[in-house]
Order: structure tokens, then sequence, then C-alpha cells
């Protein structure tokens, strides 16, 4: 019996890095028999969908969408209605991970990962030892300028970028304030579903926001009073942002966002 093949892989968030590295690896003839997967947790913006489908005209090649077989209001309800947090990272391990190690089975894989080569951060990496990470970025000096480069040379950038800093759930506790402003201006039906995940002085005493301190009303009624003058995210280019972020030490789950 002949050996079963080795799998490559390269997991798309929506995000640039990703998207730039499947172009790359494209363009530059590598990896010809790579698999391309999208892991959706089905409250993604409605951008990366549009992002995806775009991408995969310029691949030529299906961009695999798995999921977790359940919706976020049911992981939500099997953690006791405790809200994701930096430090309770469920809905990445159960809503990304986990589909993505079911998809990889025990085959031999190569995962392709888009960190760059000005990042000091390994991304996720699975424990499991069938499962090895490449870094071609890093391997070949690139940096965030040339993922710019590659992405304006081709499909662009996704749309959000206009307003938000990374790809992943609508509701991503990662979001900075004005990211959560953005998304009340450009998705305000996405922000009053993000508004009823909350809980603040119900019967049992509970208090949980997806911003540490204020409520999301609280946070809008903030942003009205400081005016014209306060921070806007329109004010800054979408690669100022980028750059804002990433240069932040508190960076997101890297499996959602690269």
């Amino acid at each position: 019996m002949s050996e079963k093949p080795v799998r490559h892989v390269l997991g798309l968030s929506g995000g640039k890095d990703s998207a730039a590295l499947a172009i790359y690896l494209k363009d530059e003839g590598l990896a010809p028999d790579i698999e391309y997967f999208f892991t959706d947790t089905g409250a993604e913006l409605p951008e990366i969908y549009e992002y995806l489908d775009k991408l995969e005209t310029y691949l030529g090649k299906e961009i695999l969408r798995l999921n977790s077989g359940r919706d976020f209001e049911h992981h939500l309800k099997i953690h006791g209605h405790f809200l994701p947090s930096a430090r309770q990272r469920w809905c990445t391990r159960e809503m990304k991970i986990k589909p993505f190690e079911k998809f990889v089975g025990d085959d031999e894989v190569v995962s392709y990962i888009g960190i760059r080569a000005d990042e000091d951060r390994e991304g996720y990496i699975s424990r499991r030892p069938n499962i090895k990470p490449v870094f071609p970025f890093k391997e070949a000096g690139l940096v965030r300028e040339d993922i710019f480069r590659i992405l304006e040379n081709s499909v662009g950038v996704p749309e959000y970028y206009k307003w938000r800093s990374r790809s992943g759930c609508y509701f991503c506790f990662f979001q900075q304030r004005r990211e959560w402003l953005g998304l009340a201006k450009h998705h305000p039906e996405l922000f009053e579903k993000a508004k009823k995940f909350e809980k603040v002085g119900n019967i049992n005493g509970e208090y949980y926001t997806w911003v540490d301190g204020m409520t999301l009303d609280e946070l809008v009624s903030k942003a009205k009073q400081m005016g014209p003058s306060g921070r806007s995210t329109d004010s800054k280019s979408w690669k100022e942002l980028i750059a804002a972020v990433e240069d932040d030490d508190d960076q997101a789950c890297l499996i959602c966002s690269l």
C-alpha cells in the first residue's frame, strides 16, 4: 500500500496576511496542490464573505468553508453565557481551532502561516505532531509593505479596513473602541445584535460587556459627548489603522485575524 501524500493547507481568515500569502504562493508557483480553507463562525462581517469570493476567483480554486456545526449562541450557552475574552478565548478554540483540526484529521499536513518577517510572534501552531507549520513570508523576508503591495497589485484590500483593523467576528472582543463605533456606523444591525449579548444588572447581578468597564450604549453616548473633536476611525488611513493596532502589545487571536 502506498503512503498517503502529505497535504498542504492554508487557512484564510478574510484578513490581509493570509490573503496575500495565498496570492504570493500562487504567483510564485509554490505549493500548487495547496488546499485553501476558511473557518466560518457564522458571525463574520459581510465584507469578509465578499472578499473571499473575490479571492477565490483570483486563485482559480475553491476555498473550502469549514464550521463547528453550531452557532455562537449555542457555544455561549455551553459556556454558561460567559462572553469570550482575552483570558477566555473559547470562541477561537471551539469555532476555529477544532474545525481546523477535524479538517486535518490524522493526515500529515504542512500548514502555511502568513506571519511576516517584521513580526515577533508565532501564530497558531497546533501541538499535533502531524501538522508542520511553515512561514513563507519570514523565509522570504517579506514585511508589511510587501503585503500591501501584493494585495494592491491583485485583489485589493478588504473593504472593512476602511474602519476596522482586523478580520474576525463582528463582535470580536479585541476590537478597539473606535472599531466598535465603526461597527455602529457601518453595520448598525450587527451592532444591535452585539448589544443583546451583554448582561447588565440582570436578576442574578451578572455584568458582562464587550468593552471593559462600559456597555456599547455607554460607549456610543460617550463618543457623542466628545463631539467632532473626539478620535475618529475615519481620520486614519487603513494602513495607519492596521499599523497602529499591529504594533500594540494586545494582539488578537492570530488564527482568526491573519
